[in-house]
């Protein structure tokens, strides 16, 4: 890591959050103020990266939240999260969402302030397939790309003679910025590079990976690193041991959405989203230890975290 992005990293910290307010409601205003969120996500393996995105939505302040989901785990989601709207999409034979879905989806989605892809999906090919068949239907929303649907950026082309030197072939750079999140071994497959080399240095892997595909992206860790594709750089410190556990990505990628949805730039939500995913942690670990406590309970830690915060 050289000295200049050292020196050029805003640090996430409480100073930085109490001057960055989030968006907050007027007094007297409804859930459509707070903004809508639409989570594409789950699996039959895999039906709680959903269920956890979509709680994590909620407990972030936004105002309605819609889950479209496989069929085969979309009443599942209904009765264990009644305070969303669940949509039935269709499935391919691999258990993902199968390319129809972009016939249900693609009126509803120009409704959406936030609309998350990716917790608990599986088929990765045919998820890139999904996501860019929605790509042009979510120009206006702020979107937030996670787990398996992050791999449309790493999709190569089939003809040998379209690879140059056996080099990987990326996508064009996305038209308007996004938002990925992911930890060094998903940065690694995604930017064709070794893991090693991304924890060696994490900052110039995600400034790269930003420029690259025009995309904000959160590289998750000990040091959760966030880079713009201007060049801009955020690093938080924070958080413990035990959030690295299984579904902690997914509610992460649910706080920003929701956040996202209140009317925070998608920066903005991405910040205070990893800062509050990590105070969760924290407290966490003080009641249970630092191991042991569940994803599906930080959740419920983050509002009063923010009210902690954003009091004046």
């Amino acid at each position: 890591m050289n000295d200049m992005n050292k020196q050029a990293a805003v640090p996430v910290d409480d100073a930085l959050l109490r001057e960055w307010l989030l968006p907050m409601p007027a007094r007297e205003g409804d859930k459509e103020e707070r903004g809508r969120v639409m989570v594409i996500a789950g699996s039959r393996e895999i039906p709680g990266g959903a269920l956890l995105a979509a709680r994590a939505a909620l407990r972030a302040g936004a105002g309605k939240v819609t889950l479209a989901a496989p069929a085969a785990i979309a009443q599942q989601l209904a009765f264990s999260i009644p305070e969303t709207r669940v949509i039935e999409l269709p499935e391919t034979e691999e258990g993902g969402i199968a390319l129809g879905a972009v016939d249900a989806l693609a009126g509803l989605l120009p409704r959406y302030d936030a609309v998350l892809i990716g917790p608990g999906l599986q088929d990765e090919q045919a998820t890139c397939a999904l996501v860019m068949a929605l790509l042009p239907h979510l120009r206006e929303a702020k979107v937030v790309l996670d787990a398996s649907a992050m791999s449309v950026v790493r999709r190569q082309l089939q003809a040998v003679d379209a690879c140059h030197q056996g080099q990987p072939r990326f996508i064009a750079s996305f038209d308007t910025p996004v938002l990925l999140t992911p930890h060094p071994g998903e940065m690694a497959h995604l930017a064709a590079l070794d893991k090693e080399s991304v924890l060696a240095n994490p900052v110039d892997a995600a400034l790269q990976a930003a420029r690259r595909w025009n995309a904000l992206v959160a590289l998750k860790g000990a040091v959760t690193w966030i880079a713009a594709p201007g060049g801009r750089l955020w690093r938080h410190d924070g958080g413990n041991v035990g959030l690295a556990v299984s579904g902690s990505g997914d509610v992460l990628a649910g706080l920003i959405a929701g956040l996202a949805a209140r009317g925070a730039a998608l920066e903005q939500a991405c910040a205070w989203g990893v800062a509050l995913h990590a105070r969760a942690g924290e407290r966490l670990a003080q009641r249970y230890g630092t191991l042991g406590y569940l994803a599906s309970e930080l959740p419920a830690e983050v509002p009063a975290l923010m009210h902690g915060l954003c009091a004046q």
